[in-house]
């Protein structure tokens, strides 16, 4: 792969924030460009295949998977699959942007772990599990069972702060749109 550009990695359990602090990120004009992920998981009414995701079967997952398609992936809940593809990272650095990811914990540091100092590796945390549990249930998304799951997941992807350059605490989205945004910048710059 032609590694043209830098990656701005957003990692973080569900419901700290990051798809929204993503968007918000992506509002103030710089030179980035968001990276759609393949997943397996269903869509969800608000969403668009080829604009929030590319919605994979399991099984075209799997044969992309043999194919050597993607850069990382991950089977995040059974028979659920995440992945980037490394299409989707050339057709962005061939436009001469940076690559914007929104990605579950340990596909962020998969990726750190890849690109190295060419990637700024960036996990956003609620401010508490309380906090985490309030924001879940309000998506209304989740019934009790996948809630208690993606809190078991949550408590463990948190001890997976310390891989990362640099931890954002979404307590109030302003200050972090800020905060995330200098840091940026300057990433982008250097």
């Amino acid at each position: 792969m032609d590694l043209q550009g830098k990656l701005v990695i957003f990692s973080a359990p569900s419901g700290s924030g990051k798809t929204t602090l993503v968007h918000r990120i992506l509002e103030r004009g710089l030179n980035l460009e968001f990276s759609i992920s393949a997943t397996t998981r269903s869509k969800r009414p608000h969403e668009v295949d080829g604009k929030d995701y590319y919605f994979l079967s399991v099984e075209d997952f799997k044969k992309k998977i043999q194919e050597d398609a993607f850069l990382e992936w991950e089977e995040v809940y059974e028979n659920q699959f995440y992945g980037t593809l490394r299409s989707e990272i050339q057709r962005i650095w061939n436009q001469g942007r940076h690559v914007i990811f929104d990605i579950d914990v340990a596909g962020g540091v998969n990726l750190k772990r890849q690109f190295g100092d060419r990637a700024m590796a960036l996990f956003i945390k609620a401010p508490s599990m309380d906090v985490l549990a309030q924001r879940l249930s309000s998506r209304g998304t989740e019934n009790e069972e996948s809630l208690k799951k993606r809190l078991a997941k949550a408590a463990l992807e948190m001890e997976s702060a310390q891989h990362f350059d640099q931890i954002i605490v979404n307590d109030d989205l302003e200050t972090a749109v800020n905060q995330t945004y200098d840091l940026l910048n300057v990433f982008l710059e250097s």
